[in-house]
């Protein structure tokens, strides 16, 4: 991988911290450049709020503000559901450099506390969204073009298996035939989403992105779909994507779906999801839903791992070796 863009390289004489410190620091200026110059406004929400975006996987971190006796906030997950709030104000392109926490996420490519760089487009598509990340990945990477990939492409090639016609026994047969070994642990329709999920994180994801050139995996699953709008030509598929760089997952974000009664659906079929697997239900976020409708334009919304980009650009494989403070030492 080249090094980034733009940084001012330090002497040579300067410590591996300070090394470490401007790279971020020169990796986030290009970043910054970048977004600038495609008519973005950098914006910060706040980390601590009154509401979370219900996801099926993710575990916020609730926070006593005001003791006992007060209401719980939560630190985010992600800026989402501030920043579509300020879409839905009028605020335009946006992007920011977002704190954002997650419970329980601990391991190289994860921490409880990351960066991320949330960027939200009224009116961008995923076509028009794939050349903008291939001008980050080039900027920041050094690498040329972007492969558009479709799950089922992705899949029949890495895996043997296609996600949109395969049965609840085929993905178990696939999971032995790969060599995963762990069967999700009850035989529903929704295990074949569990079953998407462990042979793409274990399987398909990891060659991905190989070779130099970044991969824009695309056409999901409905079911897999998150809070994306469902393709208008085939609603079996979600317009969302996910971003690899060396088996990588750098990225991912969808075409939004400004429908405020099917956010609030999947909101709650995100919480009888948590609710079967034993996670806690999450309240609903009232003020993010009433942002939906009529004043919420159609457009991107995107999350990239800034710290794991940073560790792409260094060579490393852990994000402790992209920040000054690794996991478990703050």
């Amino acid at each position: 991988m080249a090094p980034p863009a733009d940084p001012e390289r330090p002497a040579a004489a300067a410590s591996p911290l300070r090394r470490l410190l401007a790279r971020r620091a020169g990796v986030r200026a290009a970043l910054g450049r970048l977004f600038d110059g495609r008519g973005f406004v950098e914006v910060d929400t706040p980390v601590l709020s009154s509401e979370v975006m219900p996801e099926a996987h993710i575990d916020p971190i609730p926070v006593a503000v005001d003791g006992a006796r007060g209401g719980i906030h939560w630190l985010q997950a992600s800026p989402e559901a501030l920043m579509k709030r300020l879409l839905a104000r009028g605020s335009g392109p946006i992007y920011q450099f977002a704190r954002s926490f997650r419970a329980g996420e601990r391991g190289t490519l994860h921490d409880v506390e990351f960066v991320l760089l949330e960027w939200y487009a009224p009116e961008a598509t995923l076509d028009s969204t794939a050349p903008l990340l291939e001008e980050v990945c080039r900027t920041v990477l050094g690498t040329e073009g972007i492969d558009r990939v479709t799950c089922r492409d992705a899949f029949l090639g890495h895996a043997g298996i296609d996600p949109h016609a395969a049965t609840l026994g085929d993905w178990r047969r696939a999971g032995d035939r790969l060599g995963l070994g762990i069967a999700p642990p009850h035989d529903t329709d929704a295990d074949a989403d569990s079953w998407f999920e462990m042979i793409l994180a274990g399987v398909v994801g990891p060659r991905l992105g190989r070779g130099g050139r970044p991969t824009m995996l695309e056409a999901w699953p409905a079911t897999q779909s998150a809070f994306a709008r469902l393709d208008p030509g085939d609603p079996s598929l979600a317009r969302r994507f996910e971003l690899f760089v060396d088996g990588v997952e750098l990225a991912n974000g969808w075409e939004e779906d400004p429908d405020r009664d099917l956010l609030a659906r999947r909101i709650d079929a995100a919480n009888r999801i948590r609710s079967a697997a034993g996670r806690e239900t999450l309240p609903c976020p009232r003020r993010v839903l009433e942002a939906h409708g009529p004043g919420m334009p159609e457009g991107v919304g995107a999350a990239l791992g800034f710290d794991r980009l940073v560790m792409l650009a260094a060579g490393a494989t852990t994000i402790d070796a992209a920040r000054p403070f690794g996991v478990g030492e703050a």
